[in-house]
């Protein structure tokens, strides 16, 4: 277990295997420890590094003061991280927010990043009707679908904590919408690297078509769409997701590719 420090963040990670860098970030709230069945699969090819966003898990500060800028500020964190570890250029592999980081360090910096796979992200945001508000009230009266994460979060981080970072991710979150929403959508086809989007079919926040959007304006993007599940996919298909994940990244290790090229006709 180690850390890194940048402007005002301290970013948990480990690290484990051997090979081309991979950058795993969870989402919102999340932490690493989520990931195990994709850190396992890809350890064996990999040099997997898994970190918790600034704010979750076990990286700080905590509680958070979210901004409408946290996205593209997490990235750039992200990115010094790499540089410091020596790790870059790196695939990355995200979740939600950890997602929506990876495709932002896709756009502000594409020479860092071999290829991007997320699900639950679509470059920018949208809410259902009354989801902010019942994000805002989500410690204190949390609605039905979502009580299972409020008793996760107030487990995790502490009832004061979890109210106080809950209140000041969906002030943030309703900035970034109010101004249109855009995270990396309107810049995406700046990403040069290969990129799998995936997400599920009953995803609220990440619907198929917002997804299969920006899959089209990202010039090697693959869209999948995974039936019967909604957003936290590494949650309800964790072996299919792992056994995905790593035969994409697979075919687009630089080892793989130069192989494939000695191989292919008129060689």
């Amino acid at each position: 277990m180690s850390s890194f420090g940048q402007s005002g963040s301290r970013i948990y990670f480990e690290q484990d295997g051997q090979g081309e860098p991979v950058l795993v970030l969870p989402g919102w709230g999340g932490g690493i420890g989520e990931f195990d069945p994709i850190r396992k699969a890809l350890r064996s090819h990999f040099r997997v590094i898994a970190a918790d966003l600034p704010g979750s898990g076990q990286s700080e500060p905590q509680p958070r003061e979210y901004t409408s800028s946290y996205f593209r500020d997490d990235a750039g964190t992200f990115l010094a991280m790499l540089d410091d570890l020596d790790a870059a250029p790196a695939h990355l592999v995200g979740f939600s927010d950890g997602g929506e980081v990876a495709l932002l360090m896709a756009v502000m910096r594409p020479g860092s990043v071999r290829s991007v796979v997320t699900w639950g992200a679509a470059g920018q945001l949208v809410a259902p009707p009354g989801m902010l508000e019942a994000f805002y009230q989500l410690v204190d009266d949390p609605i039905p679908p979502l009580r299972d994460f409020a008793e996760y979060l107030k487990v995790t981080y502490g009832e004061a904590n979890a109210r106080a970072m809950t209140r000041s991710e969906a002030n943030a979150l309703r900035a970034i919408i109010e101004a249109g929403g855009d995270l990396s959508r309107s810049h995406a086809s700046g990403i040069t690297c290969p990129a799998l989007l995936l997400t599920g079919e009953h995803d609220p926040f990440c619907p198929p078509a917002l997804v299969s959007e920006l899959a089209e304006v990202i010039p090697h993007a693959e869209f999948v769409r995974v039936d019967e599940v909604g957003h936290d996919l590494h949650t309800a298909r964790p072996q299919w997701l792992a056994e995905t994940v790593t035969r994409w990244l697979g075919r687009h290790r630089v080892d793989a590719a130069s192989t494939q090229a000695m191989s292919s006709p008129g060689r």
